[in-house]
């Protein structure tokens, strides 16, 4: 776990305002590898608050920026689904000059390295938004070929669910998919992805997980921190 100084890399950190769990990103990093964080307006779940949350984007990476960060990352899920991670890095970078990633450009590289064609998927979104996710993956030839959710209506309330839920959740799907993804940056679940994956048999993806590895693979380190699912093996 790191909770010091970035002398391996700092990466600029977009997150939800009302979201509580951008701790778990900073707490599966290896050491070296500081996230310096900034909040983007969000205090509802809907899906005109995902695709609002971007609206004055390249003001809040320009505050990141001014800490000579090695590479922005907005990790909001939903968000890169509704807007487009293309056009969400496109935009942080000719505002910074500085590489971009998103939450979900990370899920789809996770997807391809684990060879996941066929996924489950567990959440904390209402119905439109799980929609335009499951519209999102069918588009990138990744089909979801079972889905249950909690919905909740503010980030904080996605917070407050137990990690536990995830458990429970996957237990109730049918196993006949080739990774399991949790998706939403504002969860907890970094501390049940090893146990689900141990009684599914399957490699799980989650939101944060997906995003530290595809930081690190992008900035070219390969530290790693045990733990946190075979993903992080890769």
């Amino acid at each position: 776990m790191s909770i010091g100084f970035g002398f391996l890399a700092r990466i600029g950190h977009l997150y939800p305002s009302g979201g509580l769990c951008d701790f778990e990103i900073q707490a599966m990093a290896p050491e070296g590898v500081q996230f310096v964080t900034t909040r983007l307006p969000f205090s509802d779940t809907s899906i005109d608050s995902d695709r609002s949350l971007i609206a004055d984007l390249e003001l809040h990476a320009s505050l990141v920026a001014d800490a000579r960060v090695d590479l922005i990352a907005l990790n909001c899920t939903a968000a890169g689904v509704v807007s487009g991670p293309e056009q969400i890095n496109e935009r942080i970078r000719a505002a910074t000059g500085i590489r971009a990633v998103t939450t979900i450009e990370a899920v789809l590289a996770a997807c391809k390295v684990l060879q996941a064609r066929r996924i489950a998927l567990l959440t904390p979104y209402s119905d439109d938004v799980v929609a335009a996710e499951i519209a999102f993956f069918a588009e990138r030839g990744i089909e979801v070929v079972s889905h249950a959710s909690r919905p909740c209506r503010t980030p904080f309330e996605q917070a407050m669910l137990d990690p536990q839920t995830w458990v429970e959740l996957a237990s109730e799907l049918p196993v006949a998919y080739d990774a399991l993804l949790i998706s939403c940056a504002g969860v907890r679940v970094s501390t049940v992805i090893e146990p689900i994956e141990q009684m599914v048999g399957r490699p799980v993806i989650t939101s944060n997980a997906a995003l530290l590895w595809h930081c690190l693979r992008t900035l070219g380190i390969e530290q790693r921190c045990a733990g946190y699912g075979c993903l992080m093996r890769r």
